[in-house]
């Protein structure tokens, strides 16, 4: 997925992807699954939303597919509307005229499992014909796409929620000290975090931008130690752990105060971006696509990026967003369907993606080549460390339809002044599912 956050790839991206997307891929916008001709020749039909350049890649990886597997027709299906592809997909799938293949958001994903109508992939991908077996791909992106030991979509890429930070806002500030340079040597702590935002703050620059979505304040908790949200059998805890809502108390109060700000709330044309490229904020917490954001200022150089400020310094696992790629359950073209899957995901196919200037992190193992190339920014590395040890959204939450997003309306509260912690973890799930479908 180019975007970890479905809100800012709504506000940048659907104009170029319904530009492209209806002009110029293969498939327009019509449903309904390939088949296989008289003459044996199967067509894969697949569907996803994405930028103009997101698209262009993927018609790219088309062609490519098909030079090497002429007997496989492959047919792009984009949808420019991330909010009206889910429900289309939907409709579709119960109707029998969905792609072969397509795209799920990792808000999505745990109600597409549940519909029944996605393919099982687990002995697929443990076949002899697979190049992405199981164990191939990091274990804490699969999130609600595993079901009772199942697999039933596989992670397209994915992008840790990194500080993207603005040497020449911090020098502002009067700050000298270097954030990628405390984390290497184990000092990147909450305490040196907040005192750079207190700075800051108090220089009239914004502390933190952040996006208000799964991987904010379920990170918030990771990072600080604390344990996760939701317990074993899946019902919800934080809001009966003392620390955990002090913890979101203090977030909630930097949030009430202006020191962080909430990105999805900014206006139209002074948004995070504008923000941020203008040195009037710190820290900026995004996924790897906001490379092409620190390339058009031509000052490269005053940009870097540091994991999330832990108590003691030492890494935790964060937030990972991702979307999937999964196979409908009634494809009438199985086995070429799976190779397009199988490849599309492969180490090879997310290098042909990804690579010169792509806007993610591989999911699979053999691909890491991509975020390193041109060594920027400098500490490119931290992509990939935050990657191995970091989590998708949990899957008691992710199968919820529209959980996560109204999860996020009431942290909005939080951060607004309008509820405190205690309330707002409260309304968000003290008895598990009973508690999702009253908040929606």
């Amino acid at each position: 997925m180019a975007r970890a956050n479905v809100t800012r790839y709504l506000a940048l991206g659907a104009a170029g992807a319904l530009a492209l997307g209806l002009a110029a891929c293969s498939g327009g916008g019509g449903g309904g699954g390939g088949g296989v001709d008289a003459d044996g020749k199967a067509t894969v039909v697949w569907s996803t939303w994405g930028t103009a350049d997101e698209l262009t890649r993927y018609e790219e990886f088309n062609k490519d597919f098909m030079k090497r597997h002429p007997d496989i027709t492959v047919k792009l299906q984009p949808v420019a509307d991330y909010g009206d592809y889910h429900s289309k997909l939907l409709a579709q799938l119960t109707s029998n005229t969905a792609p072969d293949v397509f795209y799920v958001g990792d808000d999505k994903i745990g109600q597409f499992v549940d519909s029944k109508r996605l393919m099982p992939l687990s002995e697929l991908m443990d076949s002899k014909d697979s190049k992405t077996k199981k164990d191939d791909f990091f274990p804490g992106l699969f999130g609600a796409a595993e079901n009772d030991g199942e697999v039933y979509a596989a992670p397209n890429d994915s992008n840790p929620d990194v500080f993207w930070y603005d040497k020449q806002a911090l020098a502002t500030a009067g700050i000298t000290e270097d954030p990628a340079t405390l984390a290497e040597n184990g000092e990147w702590t909450t305490d040196k975090f907040l005192e750079m935002n207190k700075k800051l703050h108090d220089a009239g620059l914004t502390g933190t931008m952040y996006w208000n979505y799964w991987a904010t304040h379920w990170s918030w908790l990771s990072s600080q130690g604390l344990d996760a949200p939701y317990d074993d059998s899946g019902a919800f805890v934080a809001n009966k752990d003392a620390d955990t809502v002090e913890s979101v108390q203090q977030l909630g109060d930097l949030f009430e105060d202006g020191t962080f700000v909430v990105a999805d709330t900014l206006p139209d044309g002074a948004g995070a971006d504008s923000v941020f490229v203008t040195h009037k904020a710190g820290f900026f917490v995004q996924g790897r696509y906001t490379i092409g954001t620190v390339d058009a200022t031509g000052e490269q150089d005053s940009y870097d990026i540091v994991q999330w400020p832990t108590p003691d310094g030492e890494a935790a696992p964060t937030g990972v967003a991702t979307s999937f790629l999964a196979i409908n359950g009634k494809t009438k073209v199985k086995d070429a369907a799976f190779t397009f899957w199988t490849e599309f995901l492969s180490a090879e196919g997310q290098t042909f993606r990804l690579q010169g200037g792509g806007n993610a992190v591989p999911s699979i193992k053999g691909a890491d080549e991509v975020v390193l190339e041109g060594d920027y920014p400098a500490h490119a590395q931290t992509f990939l460390d935050m990657r191995d040890i970091g989590f998708e959204d949990y899957p008691a939450e992710a199968r919820v339809p529209g959980l996560p997003t109204a999860i996020a309306d009431e942290f909005l509260k939080l951060y607004q002044g309008k509820a405190d912690a205690q309330e707002t973890l409260d309304v968000v799930g003290p008895h598990g599912e009973e508690a999702a479908h009253g908040i929606r």
